[in-house]
C-alpha cells in the first residue's frame, strides 16, 4: 500500500496544531465558550483543497464543522472522524510558556489542547488534504466532524449534531476520534499501544438533602448540612465490587501475554483481579480505573450565614457506569445517599463497548504495528468519556484511535487537562502517517 503522507503534511500537521491553540477555544461551562474562530480555520484548510464544509451552530459563537469525503466503495459504509475544537481553561500563570502561545520549542509544541485535542485535528486535516493533492480517495465515505463543547456537556456540539442533524451522518456505522493509540511505556522496553474500545458511562449527579432551618444555636436533628455531609461521606468512602466487561476482559488477558503471565482464568471462583494488576505493573493503569463503577463527590453547596442552619443542602458526585453497570450504579446511590437526601442526573450518557475482535480493530492494529514494528496494541475502556456517546444515538460504533509514538517518560495521561501540555513534532508525524493508511483501509 502506497503512503500519501509526503513532507507537505507532515509541516502542515505540526503548523496547524500550533495555529489552531493559538486560537483561544476555551470552554468554561454552563455555554460559556466560543469555537467560532478555529471551525472557521478547520473549514478553510478544507474548502481551499476542494473539501466542502458546513458550519453548524446551536448558539452563536458555539461552532461545529462537517463535511463528507466520497469514497471509491460506494456499497460500503460510512465511517465517522470526529475531534472536538474547544479546549478546558488554563491558568498562564502555572505554565512554562503562555498555554495559548502554540509554541514549537526543542522539536515540541506546547499548548493547551496540543494533546486534547488540537492535534487529532491538525492530524486528519493533514491527511485529507494530502489525499486531496493526490487524488486519493478513501475505500469508503469518510464524515469529518470537528465539533464545539465536548468538554462541557456537547449540548452545543455531537448532542446537537446528533438530534438536529443526523443526515450529516447518514451510512455511518463506525467512528474514531481521541484518547487512544498513543505510546504506553511498560517497563523493560515493552511499548504498549492502547485502543479504546469502550466509555464508561457518565452519571454526574446532583445530591439535595432537606431538613428543619433554625437558628444554629438550637439542637437541630433534621440538619441538612448533616445529612448531606454523612451521605457524601458514605459515597465516597464506598468499595464498589469488581465488574469485568468484554473489553476489559480482553484487556487484561493480552496485557498478561505480552508480560509473559499465564492466562488469567477470569471465571475462576475467587478470581484475584487486584492481584493480576498487581503483577502487570504500570500496565495495570491502563485498566484499573474501568473494573469498577465509580463516585467521586466533588462540589458542596450549603448555607448563606454562620449561625443558621438552612433548610437545604446540595453537592454533586462524578459518577462513572460501566457497561451493564447502571441498574448496580442506581440500587447502590439509593442505599448510600439514605432517606432524607434525593439524588438525580445533573448531566447523563450511555457506557459503551466496542468489538475487539472486529475487522476494523483489526486495521487499526496493523497500522500501528506497520510504523511501529515492536508495538503490543492492546483494547481498553475509557475512564471518562468523549463525543462518541452523542455519537452512538445514531448506532455509530466507536474507537479510541488518536495515535501518537512518545518518548520514555512522557506522561501523556497527566497532560490531559494539565499544565505545560505539549506534544512532540515526531509524535504529530507519527500519527499522521498512521491515520493515512489506517482510514485509507477501514
Amino acid at each position: 500500500m502506497a503512503e500519501h503522507i509526503d513532507r507537505t503534511a507532515l509541516d502542515e500537521a505540526v503548523t496547524f496544531t500550533s495555529e489552531l491553540i493559538r486560537i483561544d477555544t476555551t470552554n468554561r461551562g454552563g455555554g460559556e465558550g466560543s469555537e467560532r474562530a478555529a471551525a472557521e480555520y478547520v473549514a478553510e484548510r478544507l474548502s481551499s483543497v476542494g473539501i466542502e464544509p458546513q458550519m453548524l451552530e446551536k448558539a452563536p459563537g458555539r461552532t461545529n464543522v462537517v463535511a463528507r469525503i466520497p469514497g471509491s466503495d460506494p456499497g460500503a459504509d460510512a465511517l465517522l472522524v470526529h475531534g472536538h475544537l474547544d479546549v478546558v481553561p488554563a491558568e498562564p500563570a502555572d505554565w512554562s510558556v503562555h498555554p495559548f502561545s502554540g509554541e514549537i520549542r526543542d522539536g515540541v509544541v506546547w499548548g493547551r489542547g496540543a494533546i486534547d485535542m488540537k492535534n487529532a485535528d491538525a492530524m486528519v486535516l493533514a491527511v485529507v488534504r494530502a489525499w486531496s493533492r493526490a487524488g486519493v480517495r478513501p475505500r469508503r465515505d469518510i464524515v469529518l466532524a470537528f465539533t464545539a463543547d465536548e468538554e462541557d456537556s456537547a449540548e452545543y456540539g455531537s448532542d446537537y449534531l446528533a438530534e438536529q442533524h443526523p443526515g450529516l451522518f447518514e451510512g455511518c456505522t463506525e467512528g474514531i476520534s481521541e484518547s487512544g493509540a498513543f505510546t504506553f511505556h511498560a517497563g523493560n522496553g515493552l511499548r504498549l499501544y492502547p485502543v479504546a474500545a469502550g466509555e464508561r458511562g457518565t452519571a454526574w449527579l446532583k445530591l439535595t438533602a432537606r431538613g428543619r432551618a433554625g437558628h444554629g444555636s438550637k439542637v437541630n436533628r433534621s440538619n441538612a448540612v448533616s445529612r448531606l455531609a454523612a451521605a457524601v461521606a458514605r459515597i465516597g468512602e464506598h468499595e464498589w465490587p469488581l465488574r469485568l466487561t468484554p473489553t476489559v476482559r480482553a484487556a487484561l488477558k493480552e496485557l498478561a501475554a505480552v508480560h509473559g503471565l499465564p492466562e488469567p482464568d477470569l471465571e475462576a471462583p475467587g478470581f484475584d483481579a487486584d492481584k493480576l494488576l498487581v503483577e502487570l505493573g504500570q500496565a495495570a493503569s491502563l485498566v484499573e480505573p474501568t473494573v469498577r463503577n465509580s463516585a467521586n463527590p466533588t462540589m458542596l453547596d450549603a448555607g448563606y450565614k454562620v449561625n443558621v442552619v438552612p433548610g437545604s443542602a446540595t453537592a454533586f458526585v462524578d459518577g462513572r457506569m460501566l457497561p451493564g453497570g447502571e441498574e448496580e450504579f442506581h440500587r447502590t446511590l439509593d442505599e448510600l445517599t439514605g432517606p432524607h437526601v434525593d439524588w438525580e442526573f445533573h448531566h447523563r450518557e450511555v457506557p459503551l463497548q466496542a468489538p475487539v475482535d472486529s475487522a476494523s480493530y483489526g486495521v487499526l492494529r496493523e497500522a500501528l504495528e506497520h510504523f511501529d514494528p515492536d508495538a503490543h496494541v492492546v483494547p481498553f475502556c475509557m475512564s471518562g468519556g468523549t463525543d462518541a456517546k452523542q455519537f452512538s444515538r445514531l448506532g455509530i460504533t466507536g474507537y479510541g484511535f488518536t495515535p501518537l509514538i512518545l518518548p520514555e517518560g512522557f506522561d501523556y495521561w497527566a497532560l490531559f487537562h494539565g499544565v505545560d501540555e505539549r506534544v512532540p513534532v515526531d509524535a504529530l508525524h507519527f500519527g499522521t502517517r498512521v491515520l493515512d493508511r489506517a482510514l485509507l483501509v477501514l
